[in-house]
């Protein structure tokens, strides 16, 4: 089974999310920003999630994780928890 590695930035609202991303934008790590401004326990991580296969993660995140390439970060992702930003790892 395909497994991908990924860290993600978790925030409330949308307009946090495009806060984070013009962050991005701007030069600014993915990992200090996910320690920064993420809502999930992986922020201090900054941000990783580790390793995780199809049906381990909810639809809309799973879809948008598994479409990115190795390097890339996705747009906001919303879900039930809330808009993720994802990057792919590995």
């Amino acid at each position: 089974m395909a497994t991908i590695t990924a860290s993600h930035i978790l925030v409330e609202k949308e307009y946090e999310g495009e806060d984070v991303l013009k962050k991005l934008s701007e030069g600014c790590t993915f990992e200090s920003l996910a320690k920064a401004f993420s809502k999930c326990p992986s922020g201090e991580e900054g941000g990783d999630l580790g390793e995780f296969s199809r049906g381990q993660m909810v639809k809309p995140f799973e879809e948008a994780a598994f479409a990115l390439n190795v390097g890339e970060t996705s747009g906001l992702v919303r879900t039930q928890f809330g808009y993720h930003i994802i990057k792919r790892t590995e």
